[in-house]
């Protein structure tokens, strides 16, 4: 499919989804590297903003322009990656709707195929695995392989989440297989924390509180406690999933403030509920098991709305299960 999309352009853009995670950040910069690698006739733009500092050892993120020098700039081709709709793509939009041709790769269920060409598996345990899917696996660098397994690493959450398949490790051991540093890329990507990151996140857990009757958790930290710590929304990666794992919860909630009483609200889920639902539901959207959304109000007006949502799906299984 990359070469039959990649025929007959010779500017190309990639784009990620704002406050890019691992998958995002490793699939575009992997699908980025190996076009330059591989395609000499070719030019390639990566736009992203803000990633993580300790993802800057990736080969390429040298290159990310964090900015849009020239709005009127027409690509011949631009790559959506990880993104569900285009207003996440944020400052780089204008250039995909500009662009003579477009492609998304994608995984998240709520996904409707905004591009000219979409390849869109909800399957898929990530982006990345799917970019690895296009390439011709002979001609995957290092450098690529990097990449692209920091990005499965990220969305599997190490390869501990459900989404994690069979093809997931197969394509795990393949960039294994090139030489690279995994140990390395999980502890300094993954699990490392900046002493400030476990100031904040000690702080959501000790404050965190549980809800319908145990079964969800939730907890919230405000701009103003976020400048206290010197933290941005980047280094609140991890607190949902650590909520995730208390005994008896089915459904954590972490939200953070944007502005004034406007929050960015993570769900995570074990089994029993779908939070791609809920999120598509108030604007966003996921997978199954993690998924987003904005919305403004009070931290407890945002539970409440949430509750609801939660309720609704809890009492539906039940009844699934009592006939």
């Amino acid at each position: 499919m990359l070469n039959k999309v990649l025929e007959n352009v010779s500017t190309i853009a990639i784009g990620g989804h704002i406050r890019p995670d691992g998958d995002c950040v490793g699939s575009c910069v992997g699908l980025g590297q190996y076009i330059r690698e591989n395609y000499s006739d070719k030019t390639v733009d990566i736009y992203l903003k803000d990633i993580p500092e300790s993802f800057h050892f990736l080969n390429g993120t040298e290159t990310i322009l964090e900015s849009v020098d020239n709005e009127e700039k027409i690509y011949d081709l631009f790559i959506s990656l990880d993104c569900g709709d285009t207003d996440r793509l944020e400052y780089s939009k204008p250039l995909f709707v500009k662009a003579k041709h477009t492609f998304c790769v994608d995984h998240h269920i709520s996904n409707i195929g905004f591009a000219e060409v979409n390849h869109i598996v909800p399957e898929a345990s990530s982006t990345s695995e799917l970019v690895y899917g296009l390439l011709d696996e002979e001609k995957i660098s290092k450098n690529v392989a990097e990449a692209l397994y920091l990005g499965i690493v990220h969305d599997t959450g190490v390869f501990q989440y459900s989404c994690a398949g069979p093809e997931t490790f197969r394509v795990a051991a393949k960039l294994l297989e090139k030489g690279i540093d995994a140990p390395k890329i999980i502890e300094e990507t993954f699990y490392a924390k900046s002493y400030a990151q476990n100031l904040v996140m000690g702080r959501a857990l000790m404050e965190s509180i549980l809800f319908l009757n145990g079964t969800g958790i939730a907890s919230f930290i405000r701009k103003d406690v976020m400048e206290f710590y010197g933290v941005g929304p980047k280094d609140l990666e991890g607190i949902v999933s650590q909520l995730r794992v208390t005994e008896g919860v089915e459904v954590a909630v972490f939200m953070y403030e944007l502005r004034q009483n406007e929050f960015k609200v993570s769900l995570r889920s074990k089994e029993k509920v779908d939070v791609s639902r809920i999120a598509q539901y108030f604007g966003g959207g996921g997978h199954k098991k993690a998924a987003g959304f904005t919305m403004t109000g009070t931290p407890f007006d945002v539970l409440n709305n949430l509750s609801k949502q939660i309720e609704e799906q809890m009492e539906k299984l039940e009844k699934t299960q009592e006939q």
